[in-house]
């Protein structure tokens, strides 16, 4: 089972605070930077993130349903910060895989344990 929505809720209300500075520059991090899909507002969700293959994939430790997969998905893209660079990605999927066998070994382990097998995979767009 992924992690609860009462800790994704403190997350953004707390620790995305502090993390935000430093997710776009740190290994195994990113900063999407994505807009409601029903507010239109713009926001900024720290996330896991590593490359694979020809793009970038995002393993979903709150779920398939949290709102910024929800709105990458809905908007077909996502613009993302990550080791300070920024990129954009296309092609947004979910997908699963209960084993996480395409996550780093630490990532791995901890993603088996919370049951959090679904990621979502976007490509690396053209021009960056």
């Amino acid at each position: 089972m992924p992690l609860p929505r009462r800790l994704a809720r403190f997350n953004r209300s707390a620790t995305n605070r502090v993390v935000l500075p430093v997710a776009g520059w740190l290994p195994g991090f990113a900063i999407v930077h994505h807009r409601g899909r029903r507010s239109g507002r713009e926001y900024r969700t720290p996330v896991n993130c590593f490359r694979y293959g020809d793009g970038y994939r995002f393993g979903l430790t709150y779920g398939r349903g949290s709102d910024w997969v929800l709105n990458v998905l809905a908007a077909g893209r996502a613009d993302i910060t990550t080791r300070g660079r920024p990129l954009t990605l296309t092609d947004p999927r979910r997908e699963c895989d209960p084993q996480a066998r395409w996550a780093p070994r630490p990532v791995r382990v901890v993603l088996r344990r919370l049951h959090a097998g679904d990621y979502l995979q976007c490509r690396l767009g053209s021009g960056t």
